[in-house]
């Protein structure tokens, strides 16, 4: 029997799924158990990859949740999301965490190793999912704005100001939205169509970072995010979307891939624009 109205919350979802896990078909059982095994999973992958891991079919999967009153898979999907958004650990768990899962005693030589190991990793991929045409739109959007606004918040917030600070110093027009006073919005209102927008936001994404992206595009600015993953809601806002895996022990993650994604845009940017007239323009 199909419940009529959706659960709106994960929690309010794995109790049901809970209550109701007895009477369910043996196919709709076993995704059952492999949805409240692995949420993080069934936020993030596709549904052909969760069929695949859970060896069911991707049509089980869709009547699985229009068993629990979801009119598909995806709408399911976003309740599963939800829960990645507002739940995340506290320093002292992650160091718990990092504690457990450690072989060896936990010194600081070892800690350091998993993070240098983490970051080596994070550099790789970046170099590896970076496509080259990706990188030369993002210069050429940079060249071409009149002025470049930058804004992160939280775990951003390093990223934006260590742009700004390397912008500044090649004589770019650059503007940090740093919401000081409160008025980040205010910040942002003379973004216009001859501007840019470098917006930087990871899960769980700064609202006040959306908020003004969608300013911008409303503005008709450019907008080049950083940010981790197709499923970040800056990707859809963004001209250039670049999508960083960050270094990452337990649940504390580093900066490593993007601070050099941002070192690399900016010396490419500063090459081009000393071969051309824009690098004058820039200093007028």
């Amino acid at each position: 029997m199909s419940q009529t109205t959706p659960p709106s919350s994960y929690e309010d979802l794995r109790r049901i799924i809970s209550t109701r896990h007895d009477g369910l078909s043996k196919r709709l059982s076993q995704i059952a158990a492999f949805a409240l095994a692995n949420p993080n999973d069934m936020a993030l992958e596709t549904v052909s990859e969760i069929a695949a891991r859970a060896a069911v079919q991707p049509s089980s999967l869709i009547r699985f949740a229009k068993t629990f009153g979801f009119d598909g898979f995806s709408s399911m999907q976003r309740v599963f999301r939800e829960r990645l958004t507002e739940r995340q650990p506290s320093y002292r768990e992650r160091i718990k965490a990092l504690k457990e899962q450690s072989d060896a005693p936990l010194t600081a030589i070892t800690v350091l190793d998993r993070f240098t190991e983490a970051a080596s990793h994070a550099l790789h991929h970046l170099r590896e999912e970076t496509k080259p045409e990706l990188l030369e739109r993002a210069i050429e959007h940079l060249a071409e704005s009149r002025q470049t606004y930058i804004m992160g918040q939280r775990r951003a917030f390093p990223v934006a100001a260590y742009l700004n600070y390397m912008l500044s110093h090649l004589g770019c027009r650059v503007s940090l939205i740093d919401s000081v006073g409160g008025m980040a919005f205010e910040q942002a209102r003379s973004l216009s169509s001859n501007d840019l927008l470098l917006a930087i936001s990871f899960q769980s994404y700064a609202p006040d970072t959306l908020a003004i992206t969608t300013q911008a595009r409303e503005q008709g600015s450019k907008v080049i995010a950083i940010t981790d993953g197709p499923l970040s809601p800056l990707a859809a806002l963004s001209d250039v979307c670049f999508e960083v895996e960050e270094a990452q022990v337990e649940s504390f993650r580093s900066l490593s891939a993007c601070m050099c994604l941002s070192l690399s845009l900016v010396v490419c940017l500063g090459y081009r624009l000393e071969k051309t007239t824009d690098f004058d323009r820039l200093f007028a």
